[in-house]
């Protein structure tokens, strides 16, 4: 069963220096219909001004994952870290028991980028913060894993059992990707267009997808999406 969240159903708020697009409940936009999706709890698109940014503020009990779609965000924690990521680079940051951070664009170009909430396993974690680029090339035609529970291929971790999957498709190409029995996956199309198992898909469309065995990507246009296996 594949259920579509469109683009422009989602929460909207622009505050000047930042529009930002909710696909589930966030700050002052509620439906209680998208609380959010399994484990997955919040995916907001956000386009930055340039030389503007979120402030030093916390966050605590939450993986949160930042992926990068253009220009540079630049991540500033608590725990020492200082990293600047652009398009193509994710980080996820453990919030654990307590941090402080800010992200900001200091450039002069607009930043685009999702920023993502996952529950965790369970609540106190140790702060912690992961940073890695993923090449075009290798996640070109395919589900390339990007975040999983072990880390592995070269994946960034995250506690819970969740596995985080970036592809790029030109038009006419496809990727394919199977289920396993009892698992879920929240598809989010980042950009461009195409159909997942032949329904309609377009940018800043979400789909919830169950009880299914198989899911195909085709693009009709150039397409960047996430894929989100969950338990």
């Amino acid at each position: 069963m594949l259920i579509v969240r469109p683009s422009e159903a989602r929460g909207h708020a622009n505050h000047g220096w930042l529009d930002s697009h909710h696909t589930f409940s966030f700050a002052d936009y509620y439906d209680p219909s998208f609380m959010g999706f399994r484990s997955l709890r919040v995916i907001n698109e956000d386009r930055v001004a340039p030389r503007s940014g979120f402030g030093t503020h916390p966050h605590r009990d939450m993986e949160i994952i930042t992926y990068v779609l253009s220009g540079q965000i630049e991540h500033r924690d608590s725990m020492g870290t200082l990293g600047v990521l652009k398009a193509g680079e994710l980080q996820r940051m453990t919030a654990g028991t307590g941090v402080m951070h800010s992200e900001m664009n200091r450039s002069g170009e607009e930043l685009h980028f999702l920023q993502i909430w996952i529950l965790p396993e369970r609540q106190g974690l140790t702060p912690s913060y992961e940073q890695k680029a993923f090449t075009k090339e290798e996640r070109q035609g395919r589900f390339r894993l990007v975040v999983s529970p072990e880390g592995k291929d070269g994946a960034l971790k995250v506690h819970q059992d969740m596995r985080l999957h970036s592809t790029l498709l030109g038009k006419g190409e496809k990727a394919e990707y199977a289920l396993e029995p009892g698992r879920h996956v929240w598809l989010q199309v980042a950009r461009g267009a195409g159909t997942l198992n032949g329904v309609e898909v377009k940018a800043g469309d979400g789909v919830a997808v169950s009880n299914e065995s198989r899911l195909e990507l085709l693009a009709s246009a150039p397409l960047e999406a996430l894929l989100f296996d969950l338990a």
